[in-house]
């Protein structure tokens, strides 16, 4: 094609000066006066020639000779073109444009020529970026017109805006669409004009796959590839662009944004992410995806598609970690049962030298809490039973103690009745994880006479076995005799729930054939179908079994509801029904119509519980919203004005008060710290079955799965606390706890809860000194563990809260610190099922504290076991021998969508494996000699050694 400089005619010098002064003229009018604006008028040299010549080239655009249109057309483009390609300030050519914008508008509208109409839509495309009203996205129009060809040589910005006015098209030209339909199937005349009318929105597809997304990826703009993608509802595009320097980044933040979106886009986000692991053959990756997608059919595809041994077995230890047992060869299903979790524990315990069996008393260290002698050597049953409960939880895993393996087993009976049924059940924690050397132990009290010491035994084996499987199934051997046949109801309790801490989590169908017939039965007592219940959610949870959910239903629905109501270990039901659904989502719908039937207190209870686990560590706002519109619902008037006055003397004298009024005046004695032993001012008996208090818990337990949604909802709860009716304010501390399980590092969380073990309510008081317990178990926090000592001075005449305050000092110091309690794994990416539905059942079971555990149902605490894992991380080499290797260890950064290879971790400290990882912090390998098999190293990881190191550089 001609130059520019041939098709413009030499002009005279008068008028060229006319034409430079105009436009300064009109700039001078616009900007108006002051000196911040007289830089911008006097142009350069180089800016008044380049003004000049956009001047010109907008005249020529609409001359009539076609040669010297497409000239001019050619030459505009290559300016603004090469100005755009870097966009650090406003460019030129594009700001002296700009007042020409109608002119060229006009000019495309009366253009014949198809070419130059093309290129001059190419240019109006980019001037509209600016120029172009809200809402009409002209941007978009011309380029649709122009040419669709190599958008990305308008430079980053122009892509972008292009990017996001196409989305808003997309949606409209549906949402259009749909309307015309509905339209159409109504048969109005009007609408049938519009639906022909309407443009399709697959017309926009090409642009957004051909052009727009392969810039982006070419451009290290993943995050917004992904975005437009999800905008226009193809995702699954997305795996085509994947390649092994983008993987990484794209996983990331597709793990990033399934937190954030609903359902079920969660999923479709989740599945993207698993083909793009699989398509780069980062197997160990993948299956981390597919644990969160809670999907057994995509683990089976990652586990069948990997052909390294090496790497299966990597991911046979993460499997096991989890507490998943798909089907494989016998290697792998030997590391999957778990067999060798016991010798890598007891390994780290000798390293970090705390074999040492530890008494209750190392614990409470006595000798520095400030109390009389006299009150401090009491030996009562009930701070024997605590001590029984703290040394199961202190030796948890170790196979060894002072208190009951010792000759004689003395200490078995320093406990009562049925507190000779936890003292005998601790010993399945105290061998925990060690099915083989600790059913040898337990079996001596199988053959005991007294029931009570035989129904802990039987529980017993069930603890042993939590979270290990072993191929022979002893728990099922010994455990099914004494569900099937007539027993007493101790002793069946015992059974049941030693089956349901066995195979937490299994789906096992031997379980279900057993535990079905004793929860249909009408003559079963009602606390054993309660236990049952429960069993089958734990064995069952997150299966969304619709039998097992009809047949507790069922059991709701064919009691007496005033039985139900009254017993208050019916709220167990109701947590099996949830657990089953947990996480589950849409798929709980049947079971909420099947709760609508229930009537009462328990169906509003039911309801709530089973919304709640559906929807647990989903961060589903709607939900949130709607559980904390009914966490501020108050008592009705009516209810307020026949409240009685508590029994004691003084209060029978004191006007009645409103229960809004007594949890306004609790509230602020518990946040100035209030002194004096704790005494119940409630004047009001509230139900045992109380739905209010599951809401509270519901927000906790829908808001844990991600970091943002736990800062909010701790500051919705001191809210809550402050205005709620006695349920929930009863219910706040356990809340706050369920947040930040063994994550005592929030001190803010803790002083709160700290402030709340002090308030004038017993129960509220109760649930924040296990709160404190929660957050900091495992850790062996020295400041939880000082505050826990001052609450046992300070309780030392409450033997209710007194009872409280050694469980939670047992938790605090579980494990001798080795253990953790947190329902996800340190980054909080991966919910660990099996954790989360036993902190589930334990929070609805701390509602009634009075009830349930200072009742004669306190063995249900062993649930914390099974909520204990080792958070240990052990390297092994390629034989599967443990190898010490140094590791970098510090608090993890959030890296999503940044650019380039930013550190992940800081303030990182150098250690040698096996070593702690607490919450909050991630691990990478300080050595180049050998090669981790799964990025994330946690756990049990398996190295194989570097070819490439060279030990002499």
């Amino acid at each position: 094609p001609p130059s520019v400089a041939s098709v413009m005619p030499e002009k005279p010098v008068s008028e060229k000066k006319e034409e430079t002064a105009d436009p300064a003229k009109v700039t001078k009018d616009a900007k108006g006066k002051g000196k911040g604006k007289e830089k911008e008028e006097d142009l350069s040299e180089e800016d008044a020639a380049l003004l000049e010549q956009m001047e010109l080239l907008v005249k020529r655009c609409a001359d009539p000779e076609p040669e010297l249109r497409k000239a001019a057309l050619q030459s505009m483009i290559t300016e603004v073109r090469t100005s755009t390609s870097s966009m650090t300030s406003v460019p030129k050519p594009l700001k002296f444009l700009r007042p020409h914008y109608g002119t060229l508008k006009e000019t495309h509208a009366t253009s014949a020529d198809n070419d130059t109409a093309i290129l001059l839509a190419d240019v109006l495309s980019v001037l509209a970026m600016t120029m172009s009203e809200e809402g009409k996205r002209e941007s978009l129009q011309y380029r649709l017109v122009g040419s669709q060809t190599d958008i990305g040589s308008w430079g980053h910005e122009y892509v972008r805006h292009l990017a996001s006015e196409i989305g808003e098209e997309y949606n409209e030209r549906l949402a259009r669409a749909e309307a015309a339909e509905k339209a159409s199937e109504e048969g109005s005349t009007e609408s049938l004009m519009q639906a022909e009318s309407c443009k399709p929105a697959e017309d926009l597809l090409p642009l957004i796959l051909k052009d727009i997304v392969p810039f982006f990826m070419l451009h290290n703009a993943e995050a917004e590839a992904i975005d437009l993608l999800m905008e226009v509802g193809q995702l699954d595009e997305l795996v085509q662009h994947v390649d092994k320097t983008n993987c990484g980044r794209i996983c990331l933040y597709l793990g990033q944004v399934a937190n954030y979106v609903p359902e079920p886009e969660d999923a479709q986000v989740l599945t993207v992410a698993v083909a793009s692991l699989r398509k780069m053959g980062l197997y160990p990756e993948a299956l981390r995806m597919a644990m969160r997608l809670n999907q057994d059919s995509a683990i089976d595809e990652i586990l069948t598609a990997c052909d390294d041994e090496m790497v299966k077995k990597q991911m046979a230890y993460m499997l096991a970690r989890q507490g998943l047992r798909p089907e494989a060869d016998d290697d792998f299903a030997r590391i999957m049962d778990g067999a060798h979790q016991t010798e890598h524990y007891i390994e780290l315990a000798r390293d970090l030298d705390v074999l040492e069996p530890k008494t209750p008393e190392d614990i409470y260290k006595t000798h520095l809490e400030k109390r009389s002698s006299s009150s401090a050597d009491i030996n009562s049953a009930r701070q024997n039973l605590a001590a029984t409960f703290v040394n199961a939880f202190l030796n948890v895993g170790f196979g060894t103690d002072k208190l009951m393996l010792t000759e004689g087993n003395k200490w078995l009976y320093k406990n009562k009745e049925h507190g000779m049924m936890s003292a005998a059940a601790s010993l399945g924690a105290i061998l925990c994880w060690d099915v083989d050397g600790g059913l040898s132990q337990i079996d001596k009290f199988l053959y005991s006479n007294d029931n009570y010491i035989k129904a802990g035994a039987l529980l017993a084996v069930g603890v042993v076995n939590c979270g290990v499987r072993n191929e022979c199934d002893p728990a099922l051997a010994l455990l099914s005799e004494y569900i099937e046949g007539k027993h007493p109801a101790d002793i069946k309790m015992g059974a049941v729930l030693g089956l349901g801490l066995a195979y937490a989590g299994t789906k096992k169908d031997e379980v279900l054939e057993l535990l079905m017939p004793v929860v249909a039965d009408l003559d079963t007592p009602l606390e054993v179908v309660c236990i049952a219940s429960l069993a089958l959610g734990l064995v069952f949870s997150a299966s969304a079994n619709e039998d097992i959910a009809q047949a507790l239903m069922s059991v709701l629905m064919e009691r007496p509801s005033e039985t139900l109501e009254k017993e208050s270990l019916t709220r167990l039901v109701c947590v099996g029904v949830g657990l089953v659904y947990l996480g589950r989502q849409n798929e709980v719908e049947l079971a909420l119509e099947l709760a609508k039937a229930v009537q009462g207190q328990v169906g509003s209870y039911c309801t709530l519980t089973l919304e709640t686990c559906a929807y647990a560590g989903t961060g589903n706002v709607l939900k949130v919203q709607r559980l904390l519109a009914l966490t501020g619902e108050h008592a009705p008037k009516e209810d307020e004005d026949e409240a009685t006055p508590a029994p004691a003397a003084a209060a029978a004298a004191a006007p009645a008060a409103s229960p809004l009024t007594a949890a306004r005046a609790a509230g602020a004695g518990a946040a100035a710290g209030a002194a004096g032993a704790a005494t119940s001012t409630s004047t009001k008996e509230w139900p045992k079955i109380d739905s209010q208090a599951v809401a509270v818990l519901g927000c906790s337990l829908v808001s844990c799965g991600e970091e943002l949604g736990c800062e909010m909802m701790v500051r919705t709860l001191f809210h809550v606390f402050q205005y709620g009716d006695l349920p929930v304010r009863r219910a706040v501390p356990l809340a706050m706890g369920l947040l930040f399980v063994s994550n005592p590092m929030r001190t803010n969380i803790l002083d709160n809860i700290s402030k709340m073990t002090h308030d004038q309510d017993q129960d509220t008081a109760t649930s924040a000194i296990i709160a404190m317990g929660l957050v900091a178990a495992g850790t062996n926090n020295s400041k939880v563990a000082s505050s826990l000592r001052s609450l046992a001075t300070y309780y030392s005449k409450e033997p209710g809260l007194l009872f409280a305050v050694r469980l939670a000092q047992g938790l605090v110091h579980a494990g001798k610190g080795l253990v953790t309690l947190s329902p996800y794994h340190p980054d909080r990416s991966v919910m660990h099922t099996l954790t989360f539905s036993a902190l589930t059942a334990v929070v609805h079971i701390m509602l009634d504290f009075k009830g349930i555990v200072l009742g004669k149902f306190h063995f249900l605490l062993y649930l914390l076991v099974s909520a204990m894992r080792p958070r240990m991380l052990v390297t092994l080499d390629e034989e599967l021998k443990p190898l010490p290797v140094t590791v970098r260890v510090g608090q993890a950064v959030d890296v999503v969508g940044q650019a380039g290879r930013p550190k992940t971790i800081t303030g990182f400290q150098t250690h040698t494996t096996p070593l702690l990882l607490a919450m909050g912090e991630r691990a990478e390998l300080a050595t180049n000699e050998y090669i981790p098999l799964s990025s994330f190293i946690e756990g049990v990881v398996v190295l194989k050694k570097n070819p490439e190191f060279d030990a002499s550089i």
